[in-house]
């Protein structure tokens, strides 16, 4: 019984979005849904990777993704998404908000020094995305009669001191405000809203032994003196998109090998190139 709820396969099947699904963390947790029985989409800006992608889940799983370039910083772009995936696949069951950048403009720029363009760009492609694809989905979700999932992913930046990411740790916590609120909102229509909180995550194999080593290094700091790998996201996903997490919304899930609780690293580790004297 308990295997069964997690299972996405129906009836009916589930109809899932991934966004920022082309790579990384997307690309691990699109495969554990499509390996859990869910038909995926895979949306993000660059067509190529999704392709190489959808064709990579599609050979593991048996059911390759609909892979659909689109730009999450457009709210235009975010609704005809959710409209492509309904009309290719006949409903909108799960979305998860994935997509997101670290390193977006500005990154490692003192406050002082930080323009209002890369603030923007900060807040765009990482809380506003957020709030444009889950908006798509809940009137999606409306129209079918109520129910659904929406998963948010933040940053365990914005739960502790991150000065080398000012807008990228304050858009995430924005993820985390944004998830508990709108939970509140639509709990009574069936419909779920949580968050994942992914800590320090090797995202893709080293290039080189010295990346590995600096991957190592920072390891070190956990307290499983290890960090995570892209994989390990994927069942956490599943959890959370199906009937076995039915009476869980609103919440907030840290997956960071005990980070935040051991204290993780200094704050300025890596440290930054930019000088905030």
């Amino acid at each position: 019984m308990v295997l069964e709820r997690l299972r996405l396969d129906g009836p009916p099947r589930r109809v899932a979005i991934v966004t920022g699904g082309g790579r990384s963390l997307g690309r691990e947790m699109a495969l554990s849904l499509s390996d859990a029985g869910a038909d995926v989409c895979i949306a993000s800006r660059t067509l190529a990777q999704l392709e190489e992608t959808a064709d990579f889940i599609g050979s593991r799983t048996g059911r390759r993704p609909l892979p659909i370039a689109m730009n999450v910083q457009d709210p235009a772009s975010c609704d005809q998404l959710v409209e492509q995936v309904v009309a290719h696949f006949g409903r909108l069951d799960i979305m998860l908000s994935n997509a997101g950048i670290g390193d977006s403009k500005g990154a490692g720029a003192s406050v002082t020094d930080l323009t209002d363009a890369d603030w923007r760009d900060a807040m765009g492609v990482n809380l506003d995305s957020a709030f444009y694809c889950a908006r798509a989905a809940v009137r999606q979700f409306r129209a079918q009669g109520g129910g659904g999932v929406i998963v948010n992913v933040a940053s365990g930046s914005a739960m502790r001191s991150f000065p080398q990411g000012l807008g990228y740790s304050t858009a995430k916590g924005g993820v985390l405000s944004f998830t508990k609120s709108l939970a509140g909102q639509v709990i009574g229509e069936g419909i779920r809203v949580n968050c994942i909180v992914p800590g320090y995550v090797q995202q893709s194999a080293a290039s080189s032994p010295q990346e590995q080593a600096g991957w190592d290094q920072r390891g070190r700091f956990n307290p499983t003196r290890r960090v995570g790998e892209a994989w390990e996201l994927g069942p956490l996903a599943v959890f959370l998109c199906s009937d076995a997490s039915s009476y869980i919304t609103a919440e907030t899930f840290v997956i960071d090998g005990g980070g935040l609780a051991g204290g993780i690293a200094p704050i300025d580790w890596p440290a930054p190139e930019a000088s905030y004297a």
